[in-house]
């Protein structure tokens, strides 16, 4: 249960706001009365929301960016760290590159962002950090192997940080969504040496399909912005929300109480990542 909600306008921070879930909560949090400002690598326009393009992968101009909103709002009460993509493929066959590009937009982007809004909010004693994991930051997922690793990155570094800031007045939260459907699937990144292997090629094929089958009839980011939503507003929040459907919901809870092995021979038979 979410304590009594605050609905005082809120300056608002969220990357990867230019489609999906970034777009979405952009504009719902705008919608409620918020100030919200949009970071994201492209150049676009609303009349509700602050654009400003920049990559999160470079600290220059993250830090520029942060101090400029910082400097015209003379505060920053919220961090959402949405930006994130996906590189499917085996993880033996993975390149240098598409590790370094995976874990350097999912994870180090997230730190990134952190480090630069924390000195503004541990002077005003106050903020609040959501950071968008995923069940797949929970489990690994076969052949979203790095994508996983990226996210059980952020639970990691969300559940550490939230200790050490906690005591500055600043709450940081995770969203850990299953699938939905977004332009993530058609934006996914696969490994081609996966493709044309012979052992890895034809379960990547099939793995593949059943993923891309869940997440284009999963929830619509609406549910995702509501629940955030709930999440800005409210007093007190949790460190941790699933954000999926019923059977995804269990399998976050299962794994919690039956051994390792077992919990993989399910995703095994899930998956079908047998040959």
């Amino acid at each position: 249960m979410h304590s009594k909600t605050n609905n005082m306008e809120k300056v608002i921070i969220i990357t990867g706001a230019s489609s999906g879930f970034g777009k979405a909560v952009a504009e719902r949090l705008a919608q409620k009365g918020h100030k919200v400002y949009g970071i994201c690598r492209r150049e676009m326009n609303h009349a509700a929301i602050e654009y400003r393009q920049g990559d999160i992968r470079d600290n220059d101009r993250i830090n520029q960016i942060v101090k400029e909103i910082y400097d015209r709002e003379q505060r920053i009460d919220v961090l959402i760290n949405n930006a994130g993509m996906g590189i499917g493929g085996s993880l033996e066959l993975a390149t240098r590159d598409e590790i370094q590009t995976q874990m350097g937009v999912n994870f180090m982007g997230c730190v990134n962002m952190c480090q630069a809004v924390l000195p503004y909010m541990r002077k005003q004693r106050s903020g609040r950090i959501i950071n968008l994991s995923s069940i797949g930051g929970v489990m690994g997922l076969p052949y979203q192997g790095f994508y996983s690793a990226s996210k059980f990155a952020i639970e990691g570094f969300s559940e550490a940080l939230s200790a050490e800031v906690k005591g500055f007045g600043i709450t940081v939260s995770m969203v850990e969504p299953g699938d939905f459907a977004t332009n993530f699937t058609a934006s996914r990144k696969n490994s081609q040496p996966t493709l044309d292997d012979p052992d890895y090629g034809p379960i990547f094929k099939r793995s593949l399909g059943l993923i891309e089958k869940e997440e284009n009839g999963g929830l619509k980011p609406e549910v995702l912005a509501k629940k955030i939503e709930k999440i800005v507003e409210c007093r007190r929040p949790r460190l941790r929300y699933v954000v999926a459907n019923f059977e995804q919901w269990l399998s976050v809870a299962l794994k919690r109480f039956i051994p390792g092995n077992w919990f993989v021979d399910i995703l095994v038979g899930y998956y079908k990542t047998k040959p």
